[in-house]
C-alpha cells in the first residue's frame, strides 16, 4: 500500500515505519523533526514539513495516491498541556481537522489515529473499557478526544474508516536495537530510570508515595512499543479488509507500580537508581490500566513482548549505545 505516515520520525512512529517498511508497504514520512529524529526513519521517504503548512501538506496529497493515512504528529506532555493549552489544540486538533478534510478531498478513507488513555481522565475503578466514561482532565487528552470526535463523526457521513488506538504507558525499544525512545527531556518512567541507569541523570522522581495502591505508588499499564506497532500493522490489516471503524484500548490488561517498575529495573540493569520522593502531580490516577479483549478479538492482535523485564532490558540497551 501507498501509506502516508505523519510523525513516522517520532518514538512511536519509527518503530511502526520500520514494521510496515520490512512487509514491503510504500511509506512517506512526514515529520517536523521537532522531537523526531531522521536516523530514525528505517523505510520510505522522509519529507520535513509540519502539518500546520497547509500548501506543502496538500502537494503531498496532489503527488502521491495514498491509500491510508496513519497519524502520529502532535504534541504529548501533559504538563506542558496545562500551561500551553493553545499548542495542544493547535496541534492535536486543528492540524488533525486540517489532515483529515485531505483525506477526505483526495479520497483517502483509510486512518489509523494515534490517541491515548487521557482520554479516560481519572476512571474511579482504574480499569478501562473502550465504553468508560470519557472525562480528559487536561488540555492534552481533551484535544486527542476532539479528535477522536471529528473522526467518528466524518465517518459516519461518508466511506471514510478508521482505528483510533488508545495507548497505555508504552516503553521499550526495538530488539534489534535499531532504534528506541530519544525524545528530548522524557517524562516516561522506565525510559526516565534507564537514563540514571546509564548516568545520564542523576536521580528519578516518584511523584506520590500515599496512592490508594498496594505501595502507595502508582499503577500503570506498560506496552512494549514493538508490540504497539504491531497493532498499527494489524489495524491497517482489517481496514483494507473492510473493517468498519473502530476505537480499541492499547495496552496488557495489567499493571506495575512505580515501586515494582524502579525494583526490576535496578534487577535487570545491576545499577542502583537513585529514587527522590516527591509531591503527587496533580490529576495523576492512583491506577490506570486496560480492558483489552476487544482489541485481540477485532484486529486478531497478540502481543509478542508481555514482559517487563524484557521492555526494561530493551530500553537499557538501546539508552547505552543511543546514538542521538
Amino acid at each position: 500500500m501507498k501509506i502516508l505516515i505523519t510523525g513516522g520520525a517520532g518514538y512511536i512512529g519509527s518503530h511502526v515505519v520500520k514494521a510496515l517498511g520490512q512487509l514491503g508497504h510504500d511509506i512517506i514520512v512526514y515529520d517536523n523533526l521537532s522531537t523526531g529524529h531522521k536516523q530514525a526513519v528505517t523505510y520510505g521517504e522522509l519529507v520535513v514539513g509540519d502539518l500546520a503548512d497547509k500548501e506543502k501538506l496538500e502537494t503531498i496529497f496532489s503527488q502521491n495516491k495514498f491509500e491510508a493515512v496513519l497519524h502520529f504528529a502532535g504534541s504529548i506532555v501533559v504538563p506542558e498541556s496545562v500551561t500551553n493549552p493553545l499548542k495542544y489544540y493547535l496541534n492535536n486538533t486543528v492540524n488533525s481537522h486540517f489532515l483529515i478534510s485531505l483525506c477526505q478531498k483526495f479520497h483517502v478513507n483509510k486512518f489509523i489515529f494515534s490517541s491515548t488513555a487521557a482520554v479516560y481522565g481519572m476512571p474511579q475503578t482504574g480499569i478501562c473499557t473502550e465504553e468508560s466514561e470519557l472525562s480528559p482532565i487536561n488540555p492534552y487528552g481533551q484535544s486527542k478526544l476532539m479528535t477522536e470526535h471529528m473522526l467518528r463523526d466524518v465517518s459516519s457521513c461518508s466511506d471514510f474508516r478508521y482505528v483510533a488506538l488508545r495507548y497505555f504507558n508504552v516503553s521499550g525499544a526495538d530488539p534489534e536495537g535499531k532504534i528506541g525512545q530519544s525524545f528530548p527531556e522524557a517524562t516516561h518512567l522506565i525510559k526516565v530510570a534507564c537514563e540514571v541507569a546509564t548516568h545520564k541523570r542523576a536521580s528519578i522522581n516518584v511523584f506520590g508515595t500515599d496512592y490508594p495502591t498496594p505501595d502507595g505508588t502508582c499503577v500503570r499499564d506498560y506496552i512494549h512499543v514493538s508490540d504497539l506497532a504491531d497493532a498499527h500493522v494489524k489495524a491497517l490489516m482489517y481496514l483494507n479488509q473492510g473493517g468498519k471503524s473502530e476505537v480499541l484500548n492499547c495496552g496488557y490488561g495489567h499493571g506495575f507500580s512505580v515501586r515494582e517498575v524502579l525494583s526490576r529495573v535496578k534487577e535487570v540493569t545491576g545499577e542502583n537508581i537513585k529514587i527522590v520522593e516527591s509531591p503527587r502531580r496533580a490529576g495523576d490516577p492512583a491506577s490506570l490500566t486496560a480492558k483489552v479483549d476487544r482489541i485481540h478479538s477485532v484486529i486478531g492482535w497478540k502481543p509478542k513482548y508481555d514482559d517487563l523485564n524484557i521492555i526494561i532490558k530493551s530500553a537499557f540497551e538501546w539508552e547505552k549505545k543511543r546514538p542521538y
